[in-house]
């Protein structure tokens, strides 16, 4: 395991789950939902996260660091993982 995951506190943990939290509840806001509950906004921000780093490392595009830049990153990949989701409800 990378040395960053290691020294993982439970308040870091928690954290993030708040982070995570937001971040599905932000995305399920901004496509014009009401979101998939807090275990589906946990699932849909972890995934936004994700996808959002690779999106924005693939474009070449660097917000800094921080807690913003997780914020704003997970937001951008979890907007795009719901309207992904919505797209597959519909078909």
């Amino acid at each position: 395991m990378p040395a960053e995951i290691e020294s993982f506190g439970v308040g870091q943990i928690i954290t993030l789950l708040v982070i995570a939290i937001f971040v599905g509840w932000l995305a399920g806001v901004i496509t014009r939902g009401g979101g998939f509950g807090l275990l589906g906004d946990i699932v849909v921000a972890v995934a936004g996260a994700f996808a959002g780093c690779y999106l924005l490392d693939f474009l070449g595009i660097s917000l800094g660091g921080g807690y913003l830049d997780l914020i704003v990153t997970a937001t951008v990949g979890a907007v795009i993982v719901v309207m992904l989701i919505r797209l597959v409800k519909r078909i």
